[in-house]
């Protein structure tokens, strides 16, 4: 892959996420590896790993969307190799949840990583969460009661244990 691929496999990727964050998940979903090893980790659960799971967490994401504004995007860094490739990138933009009257800002820091496989460059792996600022140590600490264990995990995994 050369950064030029890269530009264009991300450029497919932003329109893909803007129709999400619409409420429609199927050009992201065109994007995504089919293989048991794809993952996804977002700021609303839990890792999915597995396409079949990976799907309804994107179906589940997208429903979450009433309307956004179009998205701004901040290259950090990337690397890219023959068959493999990553972004680091940080998503904002203004959005209206679904149940509420108003738009909010959202700031995602976002890694993705990309595979060439038989049909062309997908998504193997995609993590956004929110902390684009520097927080207190103090910030990771949850109460017991709020701990997430492989139990859970699993369960939304057909019960299988992962390791993340």
């Amino acid at each position: 892959m050369s950064a030029y691929d890269l530009d264009q496999i991300m450029e497919q990727d932003h329109r893909a996420l803007d129709a999400l964050v619409n409420g429609d998940p199927e050009p992201k979903k065109r994007l995504f590896s089919r293989r048991d090893d794809v993952t996804l980790a977002n700021p609303f659960g839990p890792p999915a790993k597995g396409w079949e799971h990976v799907a309804r967490a994107l179906e589940r994401v997208a429903a979450l969307y009433h309307l956004a504004d179009p998205k701004r995007f901040e290259r950090i860094s990337w690397f890219v190799a023959a068959d493999l490739a990553y972004i680091l990138e940080i998503e904002r933009n203004r959005v209206r949840l679904v149940g509420t009257d108003k738009m909010v800002a959202v700031a995602l820091r976002v890694t993705t990583i990309f595979r060439r496989e038989e049909d062309g460059w997908r998504i193997v792996h995609r993590h956004a969460d929110p902390i684009v600022t520097p927080r207190p140590p103090a910030s990771i600490v949850r109460p017991p009661d709020r701990l997430v264990d492989n139990k859970s995990l699993s369960a939304q995994n057909d019960g299988e244990a992962k390791s993340f």
